[in-house]
């Protein structure tokens, strides 16, 4: 019914976040995190693009099949007020637990990410010292 607005929700604050980060590094120089060589406002991006991404296809999906509508009040859950208890608890279950999964891939994306310059850090070092 309304879950993908639980992911919206999340991208809308991780954007700000991003671009105050962004804004951050800016002033201060700084291409590159030192753990991974990769910038943090870059990292944030990348959570920004797979939440926007997921919001823009549930979004589609819902409209699909006739949930999500171009006139007020665009959910027709809120249309009747027995559904909107069903749909608080969709957003609140299916709609975190959504946010939640797209949060921890791209941390696990993150982690792999430093683990991976580290590994390549420390072969250029060692083959640079030979």
């Amino acid at each position: 019914m309304a879950c993908f607005l639980v992911v919206a929700g999340e991208a809308v604050v991780t954007t700000v976040v991003q671009k105050t980060v962004e804004k951050k590094e800016k002033q201060q120089g700084i291409k590159a995190d030192n753990t991974s060589g990769i910038s943090w406002g870059r990292k944030l991006g990348w959570l920004n693009k797979m939440l926007w991404g997921g919001t823009a296809l549930l979004a589609l999906e819902h409209v699909w099949h006739g949930e999500v509508v171009p006139w007020w009040p665009f959910l027709t859950a809120m249309e009747n007020p027995d559904d909107i208890a069903p749909m608080l608890h969709e957003m609140a279950t299916i709609g975190t637990a959504m946010a939640i999964t797209v949060t921890a891939i791209w941390a696990v994306m993150v982690l792999i990410a430093d683990a991976k310059f580290k590994s390549s850090a420390r072969a250029n070092n060692i083959g640079a010292g030979a």
